[in-house]
């Protein structure tokens, strides 16, 4: 995985530790050195001093002569997430839209050609996909994804289309490029997009932009539901209203949230 710096001030060390970091998933949750050595390609004693580095740093455990990544990794992802703000101001937005349908909604962005969820509240019902905060999914099969893809000017589309999705996931083939082209046409006219059981079976949503303060789409916000109880037409004559007013709130907030004072410290005087 290391090794894919150009610039003169690319550091390879950190590249493989993050490389270590990124081997562990819900199939492999804890792994030998010789594992990690080999997911990563590296050289086992190479592994094995990221690994205790990481250890010490109380991102990695070890345990029975297996390694299993710690809590303290959450603090990576929400660094960005806090940073961005995009948490706290969406969280009352999304909690008042579950109650309202009765059905999951999350927020994601893009990362590649996948989205990353980084907001989400579930209602508990029976659908065969697991999201957490995190997860990540190939951004063609998610109406989050076909916003965000739609978004995203012609040259830089190819791009990302062009990048293999990390989500584990086996590539999709439902659709030609033309036939993705086309939709995402047609996404970026009218504000929305449906995924109609293209994730995994059972599984329909459809999810509109989240702007920030300069009206550029940075996240995608969606509803989820059961194929089998809610119809696409109830999908988008009923739920597809109240996110676009959610959204729409979101996106505002945020913008009021991006614009407010800054206070500078004066680290000479917090010093003394």
């Amino acid at each position: 995985m290391a090794g894919r710096g150009e610039g003169p001030d690319f550091v390879e060390a950190l590249a493989r530790g993050l490389d270590v970091l990124t081997c562990f998933d819900a199939d492999h949750p804890a792994m030998t050195l010789s594992e990690v050595a080999a997911a990563a390609g590296l050289a086992r004693p190479t592994a094995r001093r990221l690994l205790l580095t990481l250890e010490e740093l109380g991102h990695v455990r070890s345990a029975g002569g297996t390694f299993s990544l710690t809590p303290r990794v959450l603090s990576l992802g929400m660094a960005y997430v806090g940073a961005l703000g995009l948490w706290d101001v969406a969280r009352p937005h999304l909690e008042a839209l579950v109650a309202r349908t009765g059905e999951s909604s999350s927020m994601a962005q893009l990362d590649g050609s996948d989205v990353v969820y980084v907001a989400r509240v579930s209602v508990p019902k029976l659908i065969a996909l697991r999201v957490e905060i995190g997860t990540r999914f190939p951004a063609v099969q998610t109406s989050q994804g076909k916003v965000l893809l739609a978004a995203l000017p012609p040259g830089e589309l190819a791009g990302t289309l062009a990048e293999p999705s990390r989500s584990g996931l086996p590539p999709y083939i439902g659709r030609s490029p033309e036939q993705l082209r086309d939709e995402l046409t047609e996404v970026r006219a009218r504000g929305w997009a449906l995924a109609d059981e293209e994730l995994a079976p059972g599984v329909r949503s459809v999810a509109v932009p989240v702007r920030d303060g300069t009206g550029a789409v940075r996240a995608a916000m969606n509803v989820t539901v059961h194929a089998a109880e809610t119809p696409v037409d109830r999908l988008l004559g009923e739920h597809l209203p109240a996110l676009l007013r959610t959204a729409g709130d979101v996106s505002a907030d945020w913008a009021r949230w991006q614009s407010r004072p800054h206070v500078e410290v004066d680290r000479s005087r917090s010093a003394g």
